[in-house]
């Protein structure tokens, strides 16, 4: 069990926001783990800020909740500015599947488009159920490295340079096939 005074002030707002949705859908923690597959005793523990949620999870999470990864670490964060500076960026990390995530132009009011790094370290492989939104659109351009990524059954092998758009209605993977971490810039935009 991890010391509540060490969870990182990030994490710490992210327990607390997955409890009030839950507890805003008047969802027992035995109801939500019906809906989403994951144990109470993880879903307790995820609330309690004990245990960081991996990337998989926090995806199911979302799709529970109908909101995209980013609305929802958007939600724990300050209202963005404008101008988003590097230093400012929040980055999440899931040191557990080698995968991290900077929000780069964050989810705002207004705006249905969000801007996303993420780097895969080798090996690394994430796989998700399905959009926590069905039918948002995604805009996947690798700036380094090579991905092998998988969206609604099509599989497609990218490297530095290329694009990939899609509008997401079922599961999706992501791969990182080179012997370097892949590093792409990840477009997403609300239906």
């Amino acid at each position: 069990m991890r010391d509540p005074g060490t969870v990182a002030p990030l994490e710490a707002r992210l327990a607390t926001r997955l409890g009030d949705l839950r507890l805003e859908r008047g969802w027992s923690l035995d109801e939500l783990a019906r809906r989403t597959g994951i144990s109470r005793s993880t879903l307790s523990r995820l609330e309690r800020g004990e245990i960081s949620p991996t990337a998989t999870l926090l995806n199911t999470l979302c799709a529970a909740y109908e909101r995209t990864m980013s609305r929802l670490l958007a939600e724990v964060e300050a209202e963005p500015p404008q101008v988003v500076r590097a230093a400012a960026q929040p980055v999440w990390r899931d040191e557990t599947s080698g995968f991290a995530r900077r929000s780069v132009s964050p989810p705002h009011a207004g705006l249905r488009g969000e801007v996303v790094e993420g780097t895969l370290r080798p090996g690394a492989d994430i796989a998700y159920d399905g959009p926590p939104v069905p039918g948002v659109e995604q805009h996947i351009w690798v700036l380094e490295g090579a991905v092998d990524i998988t969206a609604n059954d099509q599989a497609y092998e990218l490297g530095a340079g290329d694009c990939l758009r899609f509008r997401l209605w079922g599961s999706s993977r992501f791969r990182c096939v080179g012997p370097d971490p892949v590093r792409y810039a990840l477009m997403v935009v609300l239906p």
